[in-house]
C-alpha cells in the first residue's frame, strides 16, 4: 500500500524509519546472509542485467590525487563536473557528502545503469521496445559499514526542497520515493544493515530488492569473480564491468542500422569486460580483461609473439601499433565489425574500394601471406629543404610474410596496376638497400616497399622515412623514454602494443600532422594527457587482457587553494 506524505515532510525522517524498522527487521532475518569475496560488494545486490556498473572508491586521499592530475583548465573542468555531480546526488537532496554519508559508508559505493527490462528480453525490435530505450535506470549502492552512525547522521532533519515523498513497502523492504522534482526523482531503501540504495526508477527499486533476495546478481556472473582475480590490484579507484552481450543489444536498438540477428548472435558468445582503475604516480594505470561465455563455441587462438616487431620501429615515431599476426587481427575485426554498429571502418567496403581500385581481393591477394608479427606507425619525416615534401610524416608498415612467394607475386601486381594508373614506378636504393618507388603524377605523394629481411617487408607511404628504418632504426622506439614511461610490461609474452604521443601528434607548433581544430571542451583534456599506452595479450582460448596507461600532464601551478573546491565522490 502507497502512503502519500504531505510535501515539507523531512524527508530523511523517512530514511532513518527505513534504517531502524524495515532494515533491522531485515536485519535480523538475513543475518547469516553472505556475499562473495573478491568482487565490489555492491555487486551483490546489482541485478546481472545491468549495462555497466562502476565501483568507485570513498578513499579521500584518492579524490585528492585526482584532482591534482592534469593541467590548470583540466584541473578546474574535472571538479565543475564532481560538483555538479555531487550538487545533483546529495546537496539537492539536502545532504552534505562528507558530514552525513562519509562517516557510514564502505570503502567504495557502485553506480550501475539498468536498462529496461523488456529490451533484455529476446523479443524482436518493436515500437514498443524502441521508446523504452532511452529509460534505462541510475542505481547507487552505498555499503553500509557503520549503521548505528548512517541512522544518527540521516535522523537529523532536513527539508525536500520540491515535490513530495510516497511510502510504500515491496518484498518486506520498505521504499521511499520523491515525486514532482522536475531535475530527478528517486527510489529509496535500506536492504537490512547491508546497503542503503537509491535508484532513479521504482521498477529498479523493485529489481534491487528481487536481487537481494536471491535473484541472479552481477556477482555471480559467469567469469566475473575468476576474472576480477587476474586483474587484481591493491586499493583501485574504480572497478568497471561492462556487460557486453548487454550493451551490444542496446546499440544496435539505437543504430539506424540494427545488427542481424546473426551477427548479434556472435556476440552474445562474449561474457564482459572488467577494468580496474589505478591512480599511480605518473598518470592512470588500466587493467582489463574480457571473457567469452563457458559454452560459447567462439574460442580465441592463443598468440603471443609480438616483440621483435618493437626492435624495428623508430625512437621518434608518434603514434604505432603492433600485433602477432595481420591476418588474424584482420578476420577478427570483420568479424567483430559485423556486429559492431559503430565500427569506425567498414571491411566490406574497404574491401570492394581495394578490389575496385587494383583487381585484387584483398583477404585472398594481400593479407593472406601476412600471417606474421607487424606494425603501422607514424614517423615523422626528416626536415630535407631541397625537397618538395608535402607530407612532414610517413605511415610504415612492416609485417613478417608467411609466404614469401605469394608476397612477391602480389606487390608485382600492385607495381603493375599503379603504372597503370600514371603513377611513377621505379627501382631505387635506400641506404644501398634495393626497394621500390612509386610517386604520383602530381608529385608529393611516394610509396616506397622493401625487404628489411628475407620474410619482413616494408611499405612506407607519405613522406620520405624509409631511410630510418632500412635496414634498421638508428635508435629503436623501445629507447625513448616517454615509451618506457607509458607502455605496460606486465603483460609477457604479449599480443601487441599501441602507443601515442599525444602531446607532439596535437601540439600545433610542431606541424607534423595537419589536424583540424579542437572543440575547447575537447582540446583541454586532450592538452592534459602526454601519452598512452597499451599492451594486450591472450591469456587463454576464452580470456584476454588488456594493460593501459594514461600518462598525464603536471601543472606547473595550482589553482589557489581558497578556488580549490573540495572533491567528493
Amino acid at each position: 500500500m502507497i502512503e502519500k506524505i504531505k510535501p515539507n515532510l523531512v524527508l530523511t525522517v523517512g530514511v532513518a524509519t527505513l534504517l531502524v524498522g524495515g532494515g533491522i527487521a531485515a536485519y535480523y532475518g538475513l543475518v547469516s546472509r553472505k556475499f562473495l569475496e573478491g568482487v565490489p560488494l555492491g555487486a551483490n545486490v546489482v541485478p546481472q542485467e545491468a549495462m555497466v556498473a562502476v565501483s568507485l572508491s570513498t578513499n579521500s586521499q584518492q579524490w585528492d590525487k585526482l584532482s591534482q592530475y592534469g593541467t590548470v583548465p583540466s584541473q578546474a573542468a574535472l571538479q565543475e563536473i564532481l560538483k555538479g555531480w555531487q550538487n545533483r546526488v546529495f546537496t539537492d537532496n539536502g545532504y552534505n557528502y562528507q558530514q552525513d554519508i562519509q562517516p557510514w559508508v564502505g570503502q567504495e559505493v557502485m553506480i550501475a545503469s539498468l536498462p529496461n527490462p523488456s529490451l533484455i528480453s529476446a523479443n524482436p525490435r518493436t515500437p514498443e521496445v524502441s521508446t523504452t530505450l532511452n529509460q534505462q535506470a541510475m542505481v547507487m549502492v552505498f555499503p553500509i559499514a557503520n549503521p548505528t552512525k548512517a541512522k544518527e547522521l540521516l535522523s537529523r532533519p532536513r527539508t525536500l526542497q520540491q515535490g513530495q515523498t510516497t511510502q510504500r513497502s515491496y518484498r518486506g523492504v520498505d521504499i521511499i520515493e520523491t515525486q514532482g522534482n522536475p531535475k530527478q526523482n528517486y527510489s529509496i531503501s535500506v536492504l537490512g544493515q547491508d546497503f542503503l540504495v537509491v535508484t532513479t526508477d521504482p521498477n529498479a527499486t523493485e529489481r534491487i530488492i528481487d536481487t537481494y533476495r536471491g535473484s541472479d546478481s552481477l556477482a555471480k556472473t559467469p567469469g566475473y569473480a575468476a576474472s576480477l582475480e587476474t586483474i587484481k590490484t591493491t586499493n583501485p579507484f574504480a572497478q568497471v564491468y561492462l556487460n557486453i552481450p548487454v550493451a551490444t543489444k542496446i546499440a544496435s536498438y539505437r543504430s539506424p542500422n540494427p545488427i542481424p540477428d546473426k551477427n548479434l548472435e556472435q556476440v552474445q558468445q562474449h561474457q564482459g569486460l572488467a577494468t580496474n582503475i589505478n591512480l599511480e604516480a605518473q598518470g592512470v594505470g588500466l587493467k582489463s580483461v574480457s571473457w567469452l561465455k563457458p559454452n560459447s563455441q567462439k574460442k580465441f587462438t592463443v598468440e603471443n609473439k609480438a616483440q621483435e616487431i618493437l626492435a624495428r620501429i623508430p625512437e621518434n615515431t608518434l603514434i604505432m601499433v603492433s600485433g602477432s599476426n595481420l591476418k588474424r587481427v584482420w578476420e577478427d575485426y570483420t568479424h567483430g565489425a559485423n556486429a559492431n554498429p559503430i565500427a569506425p571502418l567498414n571491411p566490406q567496403v574497404l574491401s570492394s574500394s581495394f578490389k575496385s581500385a587494383t583487381g585484387m581481393e584483398l583477404e585472398k591477394d594481400v593479407l593472406n601471406w601476412m600471417g606474421g608479427e607487424f606494425s603501422l606507425s607514424l614517423v615523422p619525416a626528416n626536415p630535407n629543404p631541397r625537397a618538395l615534401e608535402r607530407f612532414v610524416a610517413g605511415l610504415v608498415l612492416m609485417v613478417k610474410v608467411s609466404d614469401r612467394n605469394a608476397a612477391d607475386k602480389a606487390l608485382t601486381q600492385l607495381d603493375e596496376v599503379m603504372k597503370n594508373k600514371k603513377f611513377k614506378v621505379s627501382e631505387t636504393k635506400v641506404k644501398e638497400q634495393s626497394a621500390v618507388q612509386w610517386v604520383s603524377p602530381f608529385g608529393g605523394f611516394m610509396v616506397t616497399r622493401g625487404w628489411l629481411e628475407p620474410d619482413v617487408a616494408f611499405i612506407t607511404l607519405g613522406g620520405a622515412v624509409a631511410d630510418q628504418i632500412v635496414p634498421s632504426p638508428q635508435a629503436q622506439i623501445t629507447s625513448n623514454p616517454l615509451f618506457q614511461q607509458t607502455i605496460p610490461m606486465g603483460l609477457n609474452p604479449n599480443n601487441g602494443n599501441f602507443f601515442i604521443n599525444l602531446e607532439r601528434v596535437f601540439d600545433p607548433n610542431i606541424k607534423t600532422l595537419s589536424l583540424p581544430q579542437l572543440p575547447p571542451d575537447q582540446k583541454l583534456w586532450i592538452d592534459a594527457i602526454q601519452s598512452i599506452g597499451l599492451t594486450t595479450a591472450i591469456i587463454s582460448d576464452r580470456t584476454s587482457r588488456y594493460d593501459i596507461f594514461v600518462k598525464i600532464k603536471t601543472p606547473s601551478t595550482q589553482l589557489p587553494p581558497t578556488a580549490t573546491p573540495k572533491t567528493e565522490p
